[in-house]
């Protein structure tokens, strides 16, 4: 039933660490419910994706993005006969090594951090060295290059990990233009009409068309990509959205007090490392890490709230009672 471009769960590269097969699941459906099922992945659920704490319930946080990826993804590689599964599970892992407050919090820890800091590489550190009480989730190699390799400038090894590459930008175009107009910040006559004259004139129809354009220039192929007009249009949109709402003023007006925030509990637990949960004191002692990553890991496994409320432990005064 599959294409003969589609990566086979028979053919996988495998895990580092030798598993007993599942008499049921393929290696990758396994690996899709070892993500599901992770601590990492509950914690999306309070993460940002683009407004940091918004107010309203309807906003994405990063875990809806995720489920919004997997969603378009699965779409795709049905459409393309590709492994189904292989893309469900790298489209839910792919955002595991995201910070609390977005891209602000990765943006801070790699400023702090001396051996820098990237969502994609802490998403591999996620799910190979720090799940499961620094046991890993031991999962397939095609799955943690597409996790690696989601990136807008990856190159991943297999087709089902192009497909959630590009989904993940039509994810979030899609989605953070309908946040940014729930917000105010954009509405449609704002947007460039040499862009939407090629996408369409609503979220529903944008969608659609960037699918189409990936599957009408896909299909039967040995390569993944998307139709020339539907790609120009899509890249300039983009670079409108960086200008228009990434960077906006109202969209990012709390960064830099989470930044502020998440630099003031990097520096406490760099002068009070013995306060760091167990599993992360022994990274250092048993794989040699230095602290200054043991910290990261630890904050960039935070949720908003959760790094809020630790700041608001260490930092601030509780009132005094008898």
């Amino acid at each position: 039933m599959l294409s003969p471009y589609a990566s086979l769960s028979v053919n996988s590269l495998g895990r580092d660490f030798p598993d007993d097969p599942c008499p049921i699941r393929t290696c990758y459906q396994r690996d899709r419910d070892r993500v599901l099922h992770s601590k990492a992945f509950r914690r999306l659920k309070n993460k940002t994706q683009v407004f940091l704490a918004p107010a309203g319930a309807h906003y994405r946080t990063r875990l809806t993005h995720t489920l919004e990826v997997q969603q378009i993804s699965r779409t795709v590689a049905r459409a393309l006969r590709l492994n189904e599964d292989l893309t469900e599970a790298i489209a839910l892992a792919h955002d595991l090594g995201h910070t609390p407050f977005g891209h602000a919090g990765e943006r801070a820890l790699n400023a702090l951090c001396p051996e820098g800091f990237s969502h994609y590489d802490q998403g591999l550190r996620v799910v190979e060295l720090l799940e499961k009480d620094g046991r890993g989730l031991n999962l397939t190699k095609e799955v943690r290059d597409g996790i690696y390799h989601h990136r807008v400038d990856g190159t991943p090894m297999t087709l089902e990990g192009k497909v959630v590459q590009l989904c993940d930008k039509i994810a979030y175009i899609s989605h953070d233009i309908d946040d940014a107009m729930r917000a105010g910040i954009l509405s449609e006559e704002m947007l460039p009409r040499e862009y939407t004259a090629v996408l369409g004139h609503s979220v529903r129809e944008r969608l659609d068309t960037m699918v189409h354009g990936i599957i009408d220039c896909s299909l039967g192929q040995p390569k993944v990509d998307v139709t020339p007009r539907v790609k120009d249009a899509v890249a300039g949109l983009r670079s409108f959205m960086f200008n228009h709402l990434y960077i906006n003023s109202i969209a990012k007006s709390e960064e830099g007090k989470a930044q502020l925030l998440l630099k003031s509990l990097y520096d406490y637990y760099i002068e009070h490392d013995t306060e760091l949960p167990r599993e992360y004191v022994e990274a250092v002692w048993i794989r040699g890490e230095s602290w200054s990553r043991a910290v990261c890991d630890y904050i960039s496994g935070m949720t908003d709230e959760y790094a809020m409320e630790r700041y608001k432990e260490l930092f601030l005064p509780r009132p005094w009672e008898y």
